[in-house]
Formats: C-alpha cells, structure tokens, sequence
C-alpha cells in the first residue's frame, strides 16, 4: 500500500507519465524516515532537509501535503514498526534538460519492514574509487540520482566489506554510500564538514546537537583517511541503521577504544525514539507496536 499525490493505492503500481522528469532524468528528491509504533522519528527535520532541497532545485513541494500522506497511510495501515520513503519527481516534461515552468510533481509514500535488530551494528567499510564531488550541489541532498552510491556500495561488497568508504575530489573523507561518518578523538566527536560532499544528515544534526550529554564536544573538521585508524572509535549514522560502529577499513581493524562514549551516544538516540514515538524498540521484552 502507498499514497500517490494523496490517494491510497494497494499493491505496488500505479500510472505515470513516461515522461516523468524522476524517470528520464532522476530529477526529484527523497528521505527515509524510521516509524516506531505508527510514529514517525524526527519527519519535521526530514521535512526540513527535502523542502530546503526542492526551493534549490526550483522543485514546487507542499510540505503539508507530505504530512497529509504521511498520515494517511500509518493510519491506513496501522503501522507499527516500518521504514517510510518519501519521494517527490519534478513530473512530465518535454524533451531536453531545461526546467519546465508549469512542473507538476508527483509526491509519493511508500512503506518497508523495519526491525531493530538493523539497528546499532558493527559495520565494515572499503575505500572505493569513486569520488564525491563537493562542488556538487547534489552532495548535499538525497536525490533520485544515486548511481553513484549504488555502484559504490557494489564494489565495496564485491571486496568483502558492508559498505563504501567515500572520499571526496580532494581525498579528504566524505561518508558511506548511505551514512554519514563521525570519529572519536579524545573528548571530540567529529565529522566532515558539508561542504567536503556531505548530506547533512538529520542523525547527524541530532549528534552535533546533544553529543555533550555524552560527554563530547562535537564539531565539523576535515577528515583525511588517516584520521579513521587514529580515532579513539569510528562510527557511521543513518535514519534506519542510527549509530553504526565501524570495525575495519580495507581489511585493517579500527579503534574501539571509546566504547562508553559510543554506548552513551547511542542512549541519547533510544532516549530520544523513546520520547518521540513512546516506546524504546530495543528495551528488552519491547513489543512491536
């Protein structure tokens, strides 16, 4: 079941203009949004990150009308635990690459299986060759067009390890295929500055934001490889995945000197799931909503 342009579907089709600008040109954005029982983790910032994204891009999007969707289809299905993608295409257009005048977009909410055992796992990263390009506006926004983390992800995988390590066009560290990377240094929580290729990830924000109840100073510095097998602990953040610990990059351990401080972030995250949606989905003998 999934809402397209505010009506309910059943199944997993429906029409659309083949002339879709998020088909033949990857034109559109997304978010990925963890729901514990029925209740949507952090969607205003999700919110925030597409329609700051879609007024870059010239791409019309009724935040609202998000909201609506969202809330039709928990309600529709009586969600408990899942995993929502929200989507938004710039819709039809004629031939050629310049922006139309009278966009159309087609907003769309789709729901997945999401279990906590995703969750807070060890995670192993290659260095692969392509690069992220910082110039980019796209570096910052989670777009359609994401080849280029696809095809990193596979050669990551095809040398063994669970995810890419990404660097930018200056060699400098920019995230995973689909995380964002912080290091623990001392007392810092650091992490890759936005303007070395990174999304600004809303994980990332919550951890800039409430590292000091764990004891760390948070801050953006450039990162160099390097500085991964110098860190006190490595870990990378995603909406689903939350807090991952990295064990190794190209097949060499890392650090897992700072255990407490990754277990205390962590606990900020349950915390905050546990406040936002009522209940913490990895308390032991949880149900799932």
């Amino acid at each position: 079941m999934f809402v397209l342009n505010g009506e309910i579907h059943e199944g997993t089709a429906a029409a659309l203009d083949l002339r879709d600008r998020g088909l033949t040109l990857g034109d559109g954005l997304f978010e990925t949004i963890l729901v514990v029982s029925g209740r949507p983790f952090m969607l205003d910032a999700h919110l925030d990150r597409l329609c700051s994204a879609a007024a870059e891009l010239r791409l019309p999007v009724e935040r609202e009308a998000f909201v609506r969707a969202v809330a039709m289809l928990l309600a529709e299905t009586a969600a408990g635990d899942c995993a929502l993608r929200l989507a938004v295409t710039r819709g039809p257009g004629a031939r050629g690459l310049r922006i139309p005048a009278d966009a159309a977009p087609n907003l769309l909410v789709t729901m997945a299986p999401w279990q906590p055992s995703m969750a807070f796992t060890d995670i192993t990263l290659a260095t692969v060759a392509i690069r992220r390009n910082e110039t980019s506006p796209l570096s910052r926004m989670k777009t359609l067009a994401y080849l280029d983390n696809v095809l990193a992800l596979e050669e990551a995988a095809a040398r063994g390890a669970d995810d890419a390590l990404v660097l930018n066009t200056g060699a400098r560290v920019a995230a995973t295929s689909m995380a964002n990377l912080f290091i623990i240094r001392g007392s810092g929580l650091l992490t890759p500055p936005v303007r070395d290729g990174v999304l600004p990830g809303t994980l990332r924000a919550f951890l800039l934001a409430q590292a000091a109840k764990a004891g760390l100073a948070a801050r953006e510095a450039p990162l160099a490889p390097e500085d991964l097998f110098e860190a006190d602990a490595v870990l990378a953040t995603n909406s689903l995945r939350l807090v991952m610990a990295v064990a190794a990059l190209d097949g060499h351990p890392l650090p897992r000197r700072a255990e407490k401080a990754v277990a205390a972030l962590r606990g900020l995250v349950r915390e905050a799931i546990s406040a936002a949606c009522g209940r913490d989905p990895f308390a032991a003998g949880s149900a799932v909503g």
